[in-house]
């Protein structure tokens, strides 16, 4: 009985840790996607405010149908002192705003290597083909 009640415990413990592994997998994974799709909704966010910016008259602080001069800080972003824009998910840079092109990347704050890039082109006429969103490092 003492053999049997052994390799019981034996069996228990290895259910228990391949359980234990699997949950940690399955939870770094959700992580991984929740920041993933925390910065790209960040990163649609600061389009969007973006395309009121190009919408505005320059009278009135807007691009006049540009992005010419766009700070981050014109898309509702806080300044973290380098001109980019800083919160929980990660950081963010508008890496060109010339013309009627926009260009902004997000890196993780969890994995640096982990970016997420949206690319604006007002030129296109209709609203789904403006907008093109990469992921490097996912």
């Amino acid at each position: 009985m003492g053999t049997q009640q052994l390799l019981l415990v034996v069996l228990g413990v290895i259910i228990v840790g391949a359980a234990v592994a699997i949950a940690l997998f399955i939870f770094g994974t959700n992580a991984d996607q929740a920041n993933k799709d925390a910065l790209t909704q960040d990163c649609l966010h600061l389009a969007s405010a973006a395309q009121g910016y190009f919408s505005k008259p320059s009278m009135l602080g807007g691009g006049s149908n540009a992005f010419d001069g766009l700070r981050i800080t014109d898309c509702g972003m806080r300044d973290n002192g380098s001109g980019d824009g800083e919160n929980l998910s990660g950081t963010f840079s508008i890496l060109k705003a010339e013309g009627q092109n926009l260009t902004i990347q997000a890196i993780s704050s969890s994995n640096p290597a982990q970016m997420v890039t949206l690319t604006l082109d007002m030129t296109q006429q209709a609203a789904e083909e403006r907008i093109e969103i990469l992921y490097d490092g996912w």
